[in-house]
């Protein structure tokens, strides 16, 4: 190999000048020296040494990285991954459909995630490939779930849950191959599954109600009057709101609360108003609840924890639904405080970024200014009363 290209040293010493004037055979005086490296290599191969620079720096130290070469193979292996992908959609029975070239270049746009090594992306390439030629090529079969189709075409029940890498390519391409838009929710991704037959996990997730008394002949609807006349709650996951009739009279008011224990105190109680509790975040089974509710023409109120969470948490539900707040306001967030205090209640610090409530603007100052956090519990004998009608 050719050297060229030259080394300045700076602040060379006394010492340094004479071991360095001895190697390259030339007086040296100052105290910057620029070292030429055709030249030393010249110098080494004459010397005792016998070796070149590379070979000696070699033996004094680690190998060297020829940069060039390793940039040259970062190239190459990517370049290998999407010629792999182009490869594999060729021989697929996908090949000439329009969706898949555009599938191509949008995938390649995109580019592989960090860390994702490339043939790693190849066999994660070619196993879209395939899984996509089972659901949009011409020996597509019937139904099947998500984890099954998962674990035929991947070895794992989980390798196509949602936010893999895998999944979201293979959804990717169900979008372009049905004109639709990329979801950018979990119900959107369930009903993107549907469209070419996979049914999401329907029966592990499930909404918490109470008193909920629907129209309907069916065992299901019978079911949910019959938990309801007995004062008891009921949890329904994705395939019951499937096969359910959520008809309710017109302007039904369904109270919506963020913690269980709610439910448990309006059971407890033998309240009679109807309830819908989101659990925390208000998860996809929620969300469907509701927006059947909705669309009967029910009519929602909403409480939830008095923190930033809780806040953020309501302003997504009462945006969403046109929902009133329900003993959320600034001032029963104080009298809720002082009401604490004064029972000898500890008081929770209220940690984390302030959050602004849509519905009343003095909610987060009085909340920031008094710094304490208060959970639904703390409210139960309130909410228990008006869910009874006796407020």
């Amino acid at each position: 190999m050719q050297l060229t290209g030259a080394v300045r040293l700076t602040a060379v010493n006394t010492q340094e000048r004479n071991d360095l004037s001895l190697l390259l055979g030339k007086p040296l005086t100052s105290a910057v020296v620029t070292v030429y490296l055709d030249g030393l290599d010249a110098r080494l191969r004459t010397s005792a040494a016998g070796l070149g620079l590379r070979d000696v720096l070699e033996e004094l130290g680690p190998p060297l990285t020829d940069r060039r070469a390793v940039r040259a193979d970062i190239a190459a292996r990517r370049e290998l991954v999407w010629s792999s992908l182009a490869s594999a959609l060729d021989v697929s029975p996908l090949a000439g459909q329009k969706w898949t070239g555009q599938w191509h270049d949008l995938l390649r746009r995109a580019g592989v995630p960090r860390g994702v090594s490339p043939g790693t992306a190849v066999q994660t390439f070619q196993q879209a490939v395939q899984i996509l030629t089972v659901l949009l090529g011409p020996e597509r079969s019937g139904i099947r779930g998500r984890g099954e189709l998962a674990a035929m075409m991947t070895g794992s029940a989980h390798g196509l849950d949602d936010g893999t890498w895998l999944a979201r390519l293979v959804q990717r391409g169900i979008a372009l191959a049905h004109g639709s838009e990329l979801p950018g929710d979990a119900a959107g991704r369930r009903a993107l599954w549907r469209l070419v037959s996979v049914t999401p996990d329907e029966v592990s997730s499930t909404v918490l109600v109470y008193g909920l008394r629907p129209a309907g002949g069916g065992w299901r609807e019978h079911a949910l009057r019959e938990r309801a006349d007995h004062h008891a709650e009921a949890h329904l996951t994705l395939r019951d709101l499937h096969n359910l009739q959520l008809q309710l009279p017109s302007e039904t008011v369904i109270h919506i609360c963020e913690n269980p224990r709610v439910v448990e105190a309006a059971a407890d109680a033998a309240c009679v108003q109807p309830l819908v509790c989101t659990s925390g975040s208000a998860a996809t089974v929620v969300i469907t609840l509701l927006d059947a509710l909705s669309s009967t023409g029910c009519r929602f109120v909403y409480h939830g924890d008095f923190d930033w969470p809780g806040i953020d948490l309501a302003n997504r539900i009462i945006s969403r639904y046109g929902a009133l707040p329900w003993r959320m306001e600034a001032e029963d967030y104080e009298h809720l405080v002082t009401r604490s205090k004064a029972d000898g209640i500890p008081q929770l610090p209220l940690d984390g970024r302030p959050v602004s409530a849509s519905w009343d603007p003095a909610l987060a100052p009085a909340m920031t200014a008094l710094g304490v956090a208060l959970h639904e519990e703390v409210t139960l004998d309130l909410l228990v009363g008006d869910l009874s009608g006796q407020t």
